[in-house]
Order: C-alpha cells, then structure tokens, then sequence
C-alpha cells in the first residue's frame, strides 16, 4: 500500500531512474559508479582541469533549490474564479519557484510554449528572494501573510556587489524547472533588456543547450527623451530603444514562417535569379536548354517544369491582353520561369517571378511592434504592461494552435492569457493558459492601490474577466464557444500535518491522533492536493458519486477514485468497485483517507476487496 506524502515530485529521483535507464553499467546498489560511467561516456568526457564555464556565488545551491521537493499544495478558490465547472484555464497565486515544483508531475512535458517577463534587475525593489530551508513560509513572509523576520523587499543595487549574482540565483532554478515543462517541440520565449541580456543567454545556454538557442529578436522599446536636456554637452549613453526576447527550444521546435507589413510596398512583381550557391548536384538539370555547372536550382525539377509551363500558358495566350500581375490577381498562379534569351553566366539567364506583395518573411527585427500595449484596452491601472500583439505574434511563430498549452510564471497583468483569447477568437482555436504570479502588494500610494487592488494578482484576475467579457462582447456568435474563463489556486503549506505531540495543547495532539489534515482544511483542498500529486492536472473534471453513504470523487473518467469519508468499510469498497465498473476506465487508482478505518483489519480487508476487483497493490493509496 503506498502513502501519499505532502511532496511535490522527486526531480533528482527522476533524473537517476533516466540515467539508470541508459546506463545500467553504471549503478551498483543504487549509486553511480563515476568511474564506470566516465568509461561509457569515452571522449565525450572533459578531463581538462582549465575549460569554459559559468560560474558564479549560490549557483550549487541555486541547482539543489530546484531539486529539492516542495512541501506545498495549490488550494481552489472557487468564489475568485471564472467558470469553475467548465475552463480548462489556470490563474495561479504564489511563488513561482514553488508553484513550477508542484506542477512538475501533472505537467511534466505538455506545455508547448512559455513566455515570461521577468524582473529587469533594474536596481528597483528585489522581491523574489528564496529560502533553502523554507520557501513556503519566506513566501508568505514576503506576501505579508504572516509576521516574520525579514518581511521586506530587498533592494538590488548595483552597490551591494551582487547584483548579477541576486538575479542569477533567481532565474537559474526557475528555468530549470521550466525547461522540464516543455514538451519535445516546445519553446520558451524570455523578454529582457540589455541589463542581464548577456547573462540570460549564458544561462539559458547552459539549461536548453546552446544548439537550442534560435534567436534573440529585436523588439522596439517607447522613445523617451531623458537625454534631450544634455544633447548639446555630451551624452554618456544613448536612450535605450530596444529590448530583446531570447527565444530557446526544448529539442524538435521548428518556427512557423510568419510575415510582417511592408513600407510602400510595390504592386509590381519582380524577375530574380533561379540559381543559388549552395553545392547540389542532384538540383543542377536541365532547364529551358542550359545546366548549371556549379550551385544549385531553387527549386525541384517537377516545380521548375511546371513553373516554366506555366509562364508558356500565360505568354501564348494572354501577354497580349494582361500584365503578369493581372493575370496573377485573376488566376491565383504565382509560380513562373523564364530563359532570357542568350543568357550567360552561372545562371544562363534562367529567372523566376516573385510576386507583388505587401509583406515580408520576418527576421529577427520586430522594431515595427512595441514591446509596451500603447494605450489601454482594458481600463486597470497597471504601469507598462507587455504588448498583446507581441504574445500574439509569439504564438503565431511557435504555431501555437488547438488544445497547446501557453505558461507564463512571471505574468503581472496576464496579458498572455488576454492574447491567448484573442488569439482563440480569431481562428477558433483552444489554446489553454497557465498564468502564475506572485501577489505582490501594491505600493499604497499607487494608482491600483487607490482603486482597491491590494496586489499584483487581483489585477491579473481583473484584466481576464474584464478582456474575456470584452472579447466576447465584440466577437458575437463567433465566441459562443470561447473559453474565457480560469480556475484560481493559490499556493499553501501542505494539508497533510506531519505528526508533532504539543505537550502543552492535548486537544491540538489529540486531534492530530485521529485526522492527519490540517483542521482549517477543506475537502476540496485535499482533493487538488492528491490530484497534483498524483499527476493529474487540475483542470480535469471531477464528479461526485454516493458509495454506502460516503462521497467518492470521479476524476479523469474513472482513473482515479477518492474518498476521504471518515466511515470507509468493505460495503464502501465494493461500492467503488461497481462505480469501477460503470466507467469502464483502464487506469485505476484508489484513494482512501488513512484515518477513514475504523481498525487495520479494516484497512486490510478493504484493501483484499480492491485486490480481488483487479487493483493492483502500488494503486492503492492511503492519505
């Protein structure tokens, strides 16, 4: 019988069972042999005492923070949530750092994209600041939930010597942890400013790989003319235009090709070369009476072949009477090759027509988007939120479409989750968000103070009901079917309390003797807690049935079965079998509250009914 603890997964445990895995040779009685592994590995091992390497202080203790288990749960909170019974949509309160350890197992693998916004390490107010021993109680310190010492903001001055060290420490495990959410062709796209751009890359290189890293591209930042007063003196450094989102893939990520509008686009299409430089010899043949000798045709023999037939139709038989470009705009045939006559040279005079077009393929310039919304849609007061166009544009390149997954773990006002809507109601698709923030007060002299948001998160929360109604609204039938709503959990200790005698409360003993749930505990919150780590996300439904007078919750259509009655007998047991047998699910797992028996032959006996039913041992759980 296995028991439920209150961790969150085992990453380093993963990690050895996959390394156990390729290199069975390498363990004995549990441990690497390092040296049997260096023999296996062969040349890809680097011995040499002096090699490149990032280093710098707290980076061993910032990889163990993202190895070290979670002793936290997310807690629903119903009333703060939109559509509760329906969205598969997350808002997520809490540390970061925390929250991606407790989605480890449910969603380990299946976010297609992450975008995130981090601190600019600007030298402004530091307050993602982690604790080794105890980042629950640090969050809630630094939350003002609880009085303790160190309730307060650190800032990050360039003066305190650690000012790159600070925000490494900070980001390092975090993207760790994050890169282990991304499925196989996933992408993570990060929004930086010339501060900690060098870092971030080194980083990132060393998390994703360097072969994993495509691209850093350029966003234009607001024009402010803070210089304009000592122009004629001399500046020291010009205004910062730009801002750049680093872009690194998980393994397979290909980038759709994506377009951007053209300035004073010609409505003339144009005459180019067929040939390129790249050495194929299988793409030299013949066309229209000459062979390249050297390079490359741009395209197979059947286009080619085609393409030329298709320049015969029009000159035969409508050159007398359209352009080219007319005939394009009337047939829709674009592809077109021609011989100059005499042609020369390593092209022989071959040339293929490009047509009129008002955009351009992108590269990595998006000067011609902001990198902040210009003007509000949404009337919440909030300084510089991210452009949603960006996000948009974002998820158009990773080709973002149907049920993927969008995370963004530092999402401030959730402009992602409001261009994921938006994105949603264009094309019809359902993408689903993963929004997490930290719910950082706001300053009580702000502007989002003063019009009753006490931190950061109740006006993320805001902006999706109000951009979702908004959406709606403007979009008609066509979002009769759009998801805008989310589910709210917010990040907590554990429900499960450790056994700890108070020798001076018996009651708080006694109490624990007979129910290891925390006393201010719901049954929904236990619930999730199972559910996440079980590894089942918490967006799936769950049902409620009757079982000899105890409640059992449906999750998954019937891969799990949870009943936290406090009367559980084999009359239960046998109820749940039937209730097995209704859902005719192939997965199986059984939950039972631990203190539910009344004895261990009860415990002993309900287990022998699951047993006879077809549940195997490992899938009975107590908790």
């Amino acid at each position: 019988m296995k028991k439920l603890t209150g961790e969150s997964m085992n990453i380093t445990e993963e990690n050895l069972k996959a390394m156990q895995q390729l290199f069975p040779e390498a363990f004995e009685e549990g441990k690497i042999d390092f040296d049997v592994l260096r023999q296996l590995l062969g040349d890809f091992v680097d011995d040499e005492q002096e090699r490149y390497s990032f280093k710098w202080n707290g980076k061993g203790k910032a990889l163990r923070l993202s190895q070290t288990p979670s002793m936290g749960t997310l807690r629903p909170c119903k009333e703060e949530s939109k559509d509760w019974d329906n969205t598969e949509n997350l808002y997520i309160e809490g540390d970061n750092l925390e929250v991606l350890k407790l989605l480890q197992k449910s969603y380990y693998g299946k976010v297609k994209m992450i975008y995130i916004d981090p601190p600019y390490n600007t030298g402004g107010d530091f307050v993602y600041k982690d604790n080794f021993h105890d980042n629950i109680q640090n969050y809630k310190e630094v939350t003002g939930q609880v009085d303790g010492e160190g309730n307060r903001m650190d800032t990050n001055t360039e003066a305190n010597g650690r000012f790159h060290t600070d925000w490494l420490n900070m980001m390092y495990p975090r993207l760790i942890l994050a890169r282990n959410l991304l499925t196989d062709d996933g992408v993570i796209f990060i929004s930086i400013d010339d501060n900690e751009v060098e870092e971030l890359r080194r980083i990132c290189n060393e998390i994703f790989g360097e072969i994993s890293f495509r691209n850093a591209i350029l966003t234009r930042r607001r024009t402010k003319s803070l210089n304009s007063q000592f122009a004629d003196n001399g500046l020291y450094s010009l205004n910062v235009g730009a801002e750049y989102v680093l872009v690194y893939a998980k393994n397979k990520f290909l980038m759709k090709a994506i377009r951007s509008k053209k300035q004073n686009a010609s409505n003339k299409g144009r005459w180019d070369v067929f040939w390129s430089n790249a050495d194929r010899p299988t793409m030299r043949y013949d066309i229209l009476g000459f062979t390249p000798t050297t390079g490359q045709w741009r395209n197979s023999k059947e286009k080619a072949d085609e393409a030329v037939e298709n320049y015969r139709i029009y000159k035969d038989n409508y050159s007398d009477k359209m352009t080219l470009e007319e005939y394009y705009a009337k047939t829709g045939v674009s592809d077109f090759i021609r011989r100059i006559p005499n042609g020369i040279g390593k092209n022989g005079g071959v040339q293929h027509w490009i047509a009129p077009s008002d955009t351009v393929l992108r590269t990595s310039n998006w000067t011609d988007i902001e990198v902040s919304q210009i003007g509000k849609e949404i009337d919440i007061p909030f300084d510089n939120p991210k452009n949603k166009n960006l996000v948009i544009e974002l998820m158009k390149l990773a080709d973002i479409k149907r049920h993927d997954v969008i995370l963004d773990f530092f999402s401030g006002s959730s402009t992602t989750a409001h261009a994921v809507m938006q994105l949603n109601v264009e094309d019809g698709d359902n993408r689903q968000f993963i929004m997490v923030q930290l719910p950082e007060p706001t300053d009580r002299k702000s502007e989002a103070y003063k019009a009753g948001y006490k931190n950061i998160c109740e006006i993320g929360k805001e902006r999706i009901r109000r951009a979702g109604d908004k959406i709606k609204a403007e979009a008609g039938d066509k979002a009769a079917d759009l998801d805008t709503g989310f589910k709210v959990f917010k990040l907590d200790s554990s429900n499960l309390q450790k056994w700890n005698p108070q020798p001076d409360d018996l009651m708080m003993t006694l109490q624990q003797a007979t129910d290891n749930f925390l006393p201010d505990r719901t049954e929904q919150d236990v619930l999730y807690e199972i559910m996440l780590k079980m590894g089942l996300e918490l967006t799936c439904q769950v049902e409620e049935e009757q079982a000899a007078g105890e409640t059992v919750y449906i999750i998954g259509g019937g891969a799990l079965m949870i009943c936290l009655g406090r009367k559980i007998t084999t009359a239960v047991a046998e109820a749940v079998v039937k209730l097995h047998e209704e859902y005719e699910s192939e997965l199986w797992q059984v939950v039972f509250r631990d203190t539910g028996f009344a004895s261990d032959m009860d415990k002993t006996n309900v287990k022998e009914t699951l047993k006879a039913a077809g549940l195997d041992e490992d899938s009975f759980v107590c908790v």
